[in-house]
């Protein structure tokens, strides 16, 4: 459904997200829908005025319509619309795979329909967790067997290289498919991946093909996989040359927010993980700026307030999913993208020296610094987003930003691949203030090619 066509009524009807439960270091938050009688839709994509008829829609459930067109058609049309209802609980705790912990557990098996049922599992970790945390491996087997009422460890944990070598090697794609295929993974069995952002990319992709869909739980181990990547509703592999060029949009059926995994974090990638923060509050959420602006240099130091910050973070993200009315990306706006026209290609023109956070910083400071440019963003705003980058210890340039090909900067075809990644039509988000974003469909080279001029000055590059 196009954010522009969501009728009156789709408020009532969209997946409601609230915080069920708090018990000790452990809260709940759980994304649902509930019945609701739903009006018939125009085959359009328009919403009509007139009285609904009774069709329900359940949680869960697909629903198709015949439908008349408004004006005169074709015979022999039937217009088909599926609706579909998606939810899924995300965890904040920690310490998640002590034996005695129930999250894990309760998030595989809550759909259960016997007592007695043993749920296939499959745990996938991030080679750079097992090297953080040398007993994880054994960690999950002993968990299982706490709990082999209700789970079945297939297989031996299966380690996957850890950040884009993941998704840039297809056999690494291919090997995991074929895990899955010899542990004999059922439509109702679990993945459980462990990991930063690109592995729960990699491992959600492999688990997305095989049977069109076996059951997801994330584990995210990195603060931008715990703030974004890790629960959303996508995943994906690099090809191409393109970043995430293969992929799907497939809700996990669970994330695991465990903050304990952020405590052997490199102070770099907390650092990464935090532009996503920057980023969601820009277009989202001005107190939660506010609230980063003036955390910005404890938080540069990793300290308490992390967890906060995740939290916040993870919510705007998931409110966005639910509330934006195209959470598959149907449509050519992408809000939560703001900053990642060129953060995904520089990312490839660094090598992936850059992590995918400090590659989004430079994005968005490319961003404000053209908005500012052309008149749209004011010189306040703009000096305080490209204040906080700067104070969490986040870049602003680099020099990849200033590589040539065939006479002119590589930067610019990530405005192409961008383009093609939406559909065709280019939007590109930018900041008309904190917290009030507008969508671009042209952006003049001249002012880009200045803007990257400017910030290598600002960086002193």
């Amino acid at each position: 459904m196009l954010a522009s066509h969501v009728p009156p009524w789709w408020s009532d009807v969209a997946s409601d997200s609230r915080l069920l439960s708090r018990a000790g270091s452990t809260s709940l938050l759980y994304v649902h829908a509930t019945d609701r009688e739903l009006p018939p839709e125009e085959p359009s994509g328009h919403f009509p005025t007139r009285a609904p008829s009774r069709r329900t829609c359940r949680t869960g459930h697909a629903m198709s319509v015949s439908l008349a067109p408004k004006a005169t058609a074709p015979a022999g049309i039937h217009w088909q619309q599926v609706i579909a209802q998606f939810d899924y609980p995300v965890v904040f705790c920690s310490d998640s795979l002590t034996p005695g912990a129930e999250q894990l557990r309760w998030t595989i098996c809550r759909n259960a329909t016997s007592e007695t049922h043993r749920h296939p599992v499959i745990f996938c970790i991030d080679a750079g967790v097992s090297a953080a945390w040398p007993h994880v491996e054994q960690s999950v087997v002993d968990y299982v067997a706490a709990h082999s009422d209700q789970l079945e460890l297939r297989a031996a944990p299966l380690l996957v290289p850890a950040g884009e070598a993941c998704k840039n090697d297809p056999d690494v794609h291919s090997s995991l498919v074929e895990a899955l295929a010899s542990s004999r993974m059922d439509r109702q069995a679990c993945v459980v991946a462990i990991g930063g952002g690109a592995v729960l990319d990699a491992v959600g992709y492999a688990a997305a093909l095989v049977h069109r869909g076996v059951r997801l739980v994330r584990m995210p181990t990195t603060v931008l996989a715990q703030n974004d990547a890790g629960v959303g509703v996508k995943n994906g592999v690099n090809a191409f040359g393109a970043k995430n060029f293969l992929g799907t949009f497939c809700p996990p059926f669970g994330v695991i927010n465990d903050s304990r995994w952020l405590d052997t974090l490199p102070r770099r990638d907390i650092r990464a993980g935090l532009a996503e923060a920057v980023k969601v509050s820009t277009i989202r959420d001005p107190n939660f700026f506010d609230w980063l602006e003036a955390n910005a240099p404890a938080l540069s130091r990793c300290g308490p307030l992390l967890d906060e910050s995740v939290r916040r973070a993870a919510l705007l993200h998931l409110e966005h999913i639910r509330c934006s009315g195209d959470p598959f990306e149907l449509g050519s706006a992408r809000p939560l993208d703001y900053g990642h026209w060129s953060a995904h290609k520089l990312e490839t023109l660094s090598g992936h020296e850059l992590r995918h956070g400090e590659a989004v910083a430079i994005g968005m400071a490319l961003d404000a610094t053209y908005a500012h440019r052309i008149g749209l963003l004011d010189a306040t705003a703009f000096g305080r987003l490209l204040s906080v980058i700067e104070a969490l210890g986040l870049p602003l340039f680099h020099p990849a930003l200033d590589e040539r090909r065939d006479g002119q900067r590589a930067i610019l075809g990530g405005l192409e691949e961008f383009r093609e990644h939406l559909g065709g039509v280019l939007s590109v988000t930018l900041l008309r203030s904190i917290g009030t974003p507008i969508e671009a469909h042209s952006m003049d080279q001249a002012h880009i090619e200045a803007s990257i001029d400017w910030l290598r000055d600002r960086a002193g590059g």
